[in-house]
């Protein structure tokens, strides 16, 4: 057996792992009578499609198997468990009452999502080129971390008394007379994220023994001890993407205030 085939199929497989979560979750609620739980559990295996695409990179990295083939590869995958996949659960979920107007909005979520990815596949092709090590931060919110949202979202629906938030999957606001979920902005909002310049931490160089690493520890265990205990564990994962969204913008901010200054 030809070890350093072995080894560099290894983390192939956990990007194929990741897809099948995708494809599976999307066939889950591709029938034309969905319910509440098919939305859910097909949230649950975009989870664990999450999961396996935290490890392929890094296994790949471990391994030294790095290639253009699998972050080709696992940017495929990506646009399906992460931008086609939830822009699906989200129409099932929400948006289908929106008509057209949520077809719109779900196709928007994925365009964003897929201009993303190119983004990311050509400066990755850049960096390999340079032979440069991989960055601190990514350009544009990553596009696991917007499907994340949309999970969470779910997730903590479920958690609710009445198994819903109205405010959310119902009509949230009103134009023209026409009523809109607000998952419909908050989608809109992950596609611009998608797309826009703001840098966002890869946690690439993620060390325990740093100052950095002990402080944001130390805030997202505090963070979900509070929301656990005044209000549900369903809340957790939501305060936690929206710290990493926040902490984004600010490191933006005080990036591009030092170069001003400059």
């Amino acid at each position: 057996m030809n070890l350093r085939k072995t080894i560099f199929i290894l983390p192939n497989l956990f990007t194929a792992s990741s897809l099948f979560c995708g494809v599976y979750a999307i066939m889950r609620c591709a029938s034309t009578e969905v319910t509440n739980d098919d939305v859910y559990r097909s949230s649950l295996l975009l989870f664990y499609a999450f999961l396996f695409d935290l490890f392929d990179g890094r296994v790949a990295r471990m391994t030294k198997t790095q290639s253009a083939f699998g972050v080709e590869f696992d940017s495929l995958a990506d646009l399906i468990s992460f931008g086609i996949a939830p822009a699906i659960i989200a129409y099932r979920w929400s948006l289908e009452d929106a008509g057209i107007i949520g077809v719109c909005i779900a196709f928007l979520y994925v365009l964003g999502g897929a201009i993303r990815l190119a983004r990311f596949n050509v400066l990755a092709h850049s960096a390999v080129k340079k032979k440069k090590a991989p960055g601190k931060y990514m350009m544009g919110l990553p596009i696991p971390v917007a499907a994340a949202f949309i999970v969470a979202f779910v997730v903590a629906s479920r958690a609710m008394k009445d198994g819903e938030w109205p405010w959310l999957t119902s009509h949230g606001f009103t134009v023209n007379g026409m009523g809109y979920p607000m998952i419909s902005i908050f989608m809109v909002v992950l596609a611009f994220l998608m797309v826009s310049t703001v840098r966002f931490r890869s946690f690439k160089d993620f060390k325990i023994k740093s100052l950095f690493a002990i402080i944001m520890l130390s805030t997202v265990i505090v963070t979900s001890a509070v929301l656990w205990i005044w209000y549900s564990p369903a809340y957790i994962l939501i305060g936690l993407l929206l710290m990493y969204v926040t902490m984004g913008f600010i490191e933006s901010i005080v990036s591009l205030a030092k170069r001003e200054s400059a």
